[in-house]
């Protein structure tokens, strides 16, 4: 095995951690952040170590990067998740040219060149609406698995109109619809459409163009993703990487230290 480096992404719902070598992932981890962001990071990149038998003295550099990246004392330098998803995304296929990002407590769209630099990005982190965090106060008042929230959403008929941009206000119109009978399955394409609409305006200002990835944890809800292709009438390409993208992107710039 060649040199091994390490991303760690941390977000505000899970942590991410890829080891990168020989230009392959060879292992990853997510766990769920909690409430010490650092201490978040050193336990994902030790169970990933206590899972592959490799030590820490055989990673040659560690990368940081998401909204807690700085309080990584284990990593030798912290990058931003937007450079660190357009590395990701670069390693997982060289041809992507835009990239749309679902992360816990924001959403991104960003363009990238033909060697996977940034070129240009807009972020929306203003606003839960329109990020994973909407999503799981949803499903919470909707009583429905997270896990489950994107095929219920396929067999929606008639989706439900949720107007509010607000998580706090839309979360009300959810219980509204759910006292007049509205169905599960029309409630959730509904919220799928809000969120859609929100990042398909985002991905409109930066002008994204095929070919075009969703990355982030959100990549991994079939309705968001179906109901962003609609709004933007363009194809998206989902990997199984997805929601370890940041990390990988970090790992992979780590091997370039």
């Amino acid at each position: 095995m060649g040199i091994i480096t390490a991303g760690i992404d941390i977000g505000s719902i899970t942590t991410k951690a890829v080891l990168v070598a020989d230009g392959k992932i060879i292992a990853s981890k997510v766990i769920f952040t909690g409430y010490h962001a650092g201490q978040a990071g050193e336990s994902v990149l030790n169970d990933i170590l206590v899972e592959t038998g490799i030590v820490m003295s055989d990673i040659a550099h560690i990368i940081a990067t998401g909204y807690g990246r700085n309080s990584v004392k284990i990593s030798d330098k912290s990058i931003t998740e937007i450079s660190c998803h357009a590395a990701g995304a670069h390693f997982l296929n060289p041809e992507i040219r835009s990239i749309i990002d679902i992360g816990g407590q924001d959403s991104k769209a960003i363009l990238i060149d033909e060697d996977g630099r940034v070129k240009d990005f807009a972020m929306n982190d203003k606003c839960a609406a329109g990020t994973g965090r909407f999503l799981e106060v949803m499903a919470r008042a909707l009583e429905v698995d997270l896990e489950g929230f994107g095929e219920l959403s396929l067999e929606s008929g008639t989706p439900s109109k949720i107007s509010s941009i607000c998580t706090v206000f839309a979360e009300s119109e959810v219980i509204s619809l759910i006292s007049k009978g509205e169905t599960r399955e029309n409630i959730i394409a509904g919220i799928h459409d809000s969120v859609a609409s929100r990042v398909a305006a985002l991905a409109k200002r930066v002008g994204v163009r095929v070919p075009l990835m969703m990355t982030g944890g959100v990549a991994k809800n079939i309705g968001v993703v179906r109901a962003l292709e609609r709004k933007l009438e363009i194809p998206i390409i989902v990997t199984d990487s997805a929601q370890i993208n940041g990390a990988l992107g970090a790992a992979v710039l780590a091997s370039k230290l």
